[in-house]
């Protein structure tokens, strides 16, 4: 069987990570698993780039273009929306024509227009979808927050600073829906959140619809507790730590919350990613270690060091931190909104705090705290994550799909 996976890139972004994963994980299941990208990072032969970088420019630019003028020239929310109007020639590699199977992922910004999905389709190939985030079941949003326009048809979508009932959310909706509804794709939403989602939209109501995890490495995750261990350190993690959706304000208020129930705790926070207004981290309430933006292979190691794993995040569709973090034994503690459920066992791995409230997520820190556990209890947890999201796990979830 030849597998053929699309995403924009190998390797950047958490889409590009997971996407590469399965790829090595289809391949040591004996299947012949490729992949296609129009920005390729890594030096693994098994990937490919379609189209020069010039074509892949041009129709980045033309789709941004386009969403601009749209959105009444709103930079803030440009990169939050997409189309899918252009992308670069797929369709002629090798690689494509050979497939017998072809699993789309994330294929925004310039890599593939859903003309050329439907070119795909009438190829007669089998097609998977694998979606990370919303954008599949909505016009144009990646996630639509607290928007509920992707129920019927979008329109009027609050991302465009002049919305209306035909806005380009609503044109791109309709798009989708000729799609869909000429060409046979089985969807992967990655949570049943997301899942949940798609069965919600006017888009993918009727679709079929699966749910299979992103792969973690377990393997490269040791449980055993290493560094200060008088200390409770308290470990969250993002590309950039105050992007909006990540609710770092909340966190903030979560810590002052602590401090007013426990000022003895002894929690200490360990911050690792990328932050704009640096001035943010003064206003935590508890010890911090911040360590900056961090390569992939140092995150088991962060995670070693830490006996929770916290996510303030207001969505996600399964996050990869919590996922870890509990590799690595560690407790995780988030908010009941999103992915979040399909990681923690409420109580007994973790912590769900009701959303949006600082207060239960100051609790659930405080509950976490006095449940660490011993090596055996951060082995059960390591083993857990195993059972659900090993790449065997998954590959073989994948095999049976197809």
């Amino acid at each position: 069987m030849k597998v053929l996976i699309l995403n924009t890139s190998d390797a950047r972004g958490g889409a590009a990570v997971v996407s590469h994963r399965l790829m090595e994980a289809l391949c040591c299941r004996g299947v012949d698993a490729k992949m296609i990208v129009v920005e390729r990072l890594t030096d693994d032969l098994r990937v490919a780039v379609a189209g020069t970088p010039e074509e892949r420019k041009m129709a980045f630019l033309r789709e941004r273009l386009g969403i601009f003028l749209a959105n009444g020239f709103n930079r803030r929310d440009l990169f939050k929306v997409s189309t899918a109007r252009y992308g670069v020639d797929v369709l002629s590699h090798p690689w494509l024509k050979e497939a017998d199977v072809v699993c789309l992922n994330w294929i925004n910004q310039g890599m593939l227009s859903l003309s050329a999905i439907r070119a795909i389709a009438d190829m007669g190939k089998k097609i998977i979808w694998t979606m990370h985030d919303m954008w599949c079941c909505t016009g144009v949003c990646h996630h639509a927050y607290d928007c509920n326009h992707y129920e019927r048809q979008c329109g009027n979508c609050p991302f465009m600073r002049m919305p209306y009932p035909s806005d380009i959310s609503r044109r791109t909706w309709k798009r989708k829906r000729r799609l869909y509804t000429s060409a046979d794709i089985h969807f992967v939403a990655v949570s049943r959140w997301l899942a949940q989602c798609c069965r919600n939209s006017g888009l993918l109501s009727d679709k079929k619809i699966s749910v299979i995890p992103n792969a973690l490495p377990v393997e490269r995750f040791a449980y055993e507790r290493r560094g200060d261990k008088q200390k409770t350190v308290v470990a969250m993690g993002a590309a950039r730590l105050d992007d909006p959706v990540k609710g770092f304000d909340i966190l903030i208020d979560a810590t002052k919350h602590i401090v007013r129930q426990r000022r003895d705790s002894n929690i200490q926070l360990l911050l690792f990613g990328t932050i704009r207004n640096e001035q943010l981290l003064s206003q935590l309430q508890l010890p911090y270690r911040f360590v900056g933006a961090v390569d992939g292979s140092r995150i088991p190691e962060i995670m070693t060091e830490s006996d929770i794993v916290v996510s303030s995040s207001h969505f996600e569709t399964l996050p990869t931190t919590l996922i870890e973090g509990q590799a690595a034994g560690c407790l995780a503690v988030a908010f009941n909104h999103g992915g979040q459920a399909d990681i923690i066992n409420h109580l007994t791995d973790g912590y769900l705090a009701e959303y949006p409230d600082a207060v239960d997520l100051a609790r659930g820190i405080l509950w976490a705290a006095d449940h660490k556990g011993d090596v055996e209890q951060r082995k059960m947890r390591h083993e857990s994550v195993a059972r659900r999201f090993s790449p065997e796990v998954v590959a073989d979830a994948y095999l049976h799909l197809f």
